[in-house]
């Protein structure tokens, strides 16, 4: 691929080379059959994380189609697929259990006869402003069980969604492996008047000079090719590149249309609702309860407000109760514009905490906000390379791992992150890598100070088209989110479930969540800092 509309000083290298699964790396001289992945090659994992990415990988393998070219007529058809609820009319209650069978046809309206198929679902109530994400069991035949649990009284209707056919899933599979290249990055290097742009990314092909910009303290790889006259010392500066074009096949292609194949509505062949009766006053209590973190669904939304299975929400509706929360601490937030929207959020509804401007670069920081009255230190910095933002300063660009080390702690020090939307494109050993690190951070840094308050805050769903599924699908998010949730399971660490509040409720999807949803996140994510005193 050629990079001419960058400018004209842009060095950028030749095809990326996957014959026969051999790819040459940086030193050209390593060449092994899985299709080696540069800084990921050369890799070296104890044994213990041998087999940790090993069981994620496993955890996360996803069923193929047969083998053999399957023609788009023989691909899946949400207009010919239809659901069932399982025993409609029958006697429901809150806190049972109701089951739904997706059945999947091809646009011959042949039943499939195998799974893989990426599908989202919900109950939900609009007159109540209630919604629900379902859990969705593939039976690998075509059929789909999906279960919810009921978890407000009144009329419930069941809606499903085909994000991907299982066709398209094998596309999107093909090109995390081989096209690790799709998004590409830049840098600017610059020695007086004098300035070059080359290209950058945790990977390049071979055949011309790098700088090597792996971190020191994390071993996380970074490389652009080397400029022709400036040395690597001189990089001022990261941006991205841009999205290559013509990834995919004609035939391929038709996996992919708006109004046929992405996140279509599947429909209901009988009724798509029941009615719910409330529970006997008795167990009223409980309210479905659980403590376990892999609850599902985790919460419910009801009257706009997101309520957890697994811990009280408070509602922070008045800024005074957050300045109360939040008086004499420092919450540092990590990660993407995602949580660059927690930021704005406070920012904007506490009047006391006052945006200091550092003169950052718009959108891509870092920001600090401050309430000198009630002594609240509020920072967002992003997370570090692959980063798909405007431009960041080299000296800004700083991985999460190496602040957290920097980071004394205490109770009253607060930690929030999320990272996952600019992973997307990578091979997900790239992902596991980055958390590992992380959470080696997060383990020292709650051995030394066990009081400080961790929160990450998980993937959530976005509008696709086209374009975007080839880089930034939900599927590719569903499965860092599936291996985020396992590494950090048995840590202390708290969840905002963005995933489940962006699925469960009735506003479009969008990459940046609608403002009442990131106040639901904001609620969660400080009903951890300051759990009501019972």
């Amino acid at each position: 691929f050629s990079l001419q509309h960058l400018d004209d000083d842009t060095v950028s290298g030749s095809n990326w080379i996957t014959e026969n699964n051999v790819q040459h790396s940086l030193s050209q001289t390593t060449k092994t059959t899985r299709k080696p992945y540069c800084g990921y090659t050369q890799q070296t994992l104890s044994k213990r994380e041998q087999v940790e990415q090993e069981s994620l990988l496993a955890a996360i393998q996803w069923p193929k189609p047969p083998d053999g070219k399957i023609t788009f007529a023989q691909s899946t058809d949400p207009a010919h697929s239809d659901f069932v609820i399982v025993k409609p009319s029958r006697f429901f209650k809150v806190g049972d259990q109701l089951e739904v069978l997706v059945r999947m046809k091809d646009f011959q309206g042949k039943p499939k006869q195998y799974g893989g198929d990426y599908l989202q679902a919900r109950i939900h109530s609009p007159g109540l402003k209630a919604g629900a994400a379902g859990r969705i069991v593939d039976g690998h035949n075509g059929l789909y069980k999906v279960f919810f649990t009921l978890l407000w009284p009144g009329e419930v209707k069941v809606s499903v969604s085909l994000v991907h056919p299982s066709e398209a899933i094998q596309v999107l599979l093909r090109l995390r492996e081989e096209r690790p290249d799709r998004v590409y990055f830049k840098s600017s290097f610059k020695s007086g008047r004098y300035s070059e742009t080359t290209e950058c990314n945790v990977c390049l092909p071979g055949g011309l000079p790098v700088c090597n910009f792996t971190d020191l303290y994390t071993g996380e790889p970074w490389f652009c090719y080397k400029p022709r006259k400036l040395s690597c010392a001189s990089r001022i500066s990261h941006a991205k590149g841009g999205y290559l074009k013509g990834l995919l096949t004609q035939e391929e292609s038709l996996f992919f249309q708006s109004d046929v194949n992405i996140k279509r509505p599947i429909l209901s062949s009988g009724p798509d609702s029941v009615i719910v009766k409330p529970k006997a006053f008795t167990d009223s209590s409980s309210m479905g309860r659980a403590e376990d973190p892999t609850t599902s669904p985790s919460g419910y939304y009801y009257e706009d407000q997101w309520r957890s299975r697994t811990h009280w929400i408070h509602n922070f509706n008045k800024s005074d109760d957050i300045t109360e929360c939040l008086q004499g601490k420092v919450i540092h937030l990590f990660g993407d514009s995602t949580i660059r929207q927690w930021f704005e959020y406070l920012t904007a509804f506490v009047p006391d905490l006052v945006e200091f401007n550092l003169g950052s670069p718009k959108n891509v920081g870092p920001f600090m906000s401050v309430d000198l009255k009630h002594n609240i230190l509020l920072k967002f910095r992003c997370h570090g390379p692959p980063i798909r933002f405007s431009t960041v300063f080299s000296s800004e660009l700083r991985y999460i791992a190496n602040e957290l080390n920097s980071i004394v702690g205490g109770r009253n020090t607060v930690v929030a992150i999320t990272i996952w939307s600019h992973f997307s494109t990578f091979p997900v050993e790239v992902y596991i890598r980055r958390l590992r690190n992380i959470r080696r951070a997060i383990v020292q840094l709650l051995d030394r100070s066990p009081k400080t308050s961790i929160v990450i805050r998980t993937a959530n769903v976005q509008e696709l088209g086209p374009e975007v599924s080839l880089f930034n699908s939900d599927w590719y998010s569903f499965q860092l989110d599936s291996v985020m949730r396992k590494m950090f399971s048995g840590i202390a660490v708290y969840f905002v479930d963005a995933w489940e509040m962006s699925v469960a409720h009735y506003l479009p999807h969008n990459l940046h969540p609608n403002e009442i949803i990131v106040k639901n996140q904001i609620d969660a994510f400080l009903s951890y800092v300051c759990p009501l005193q019972t």
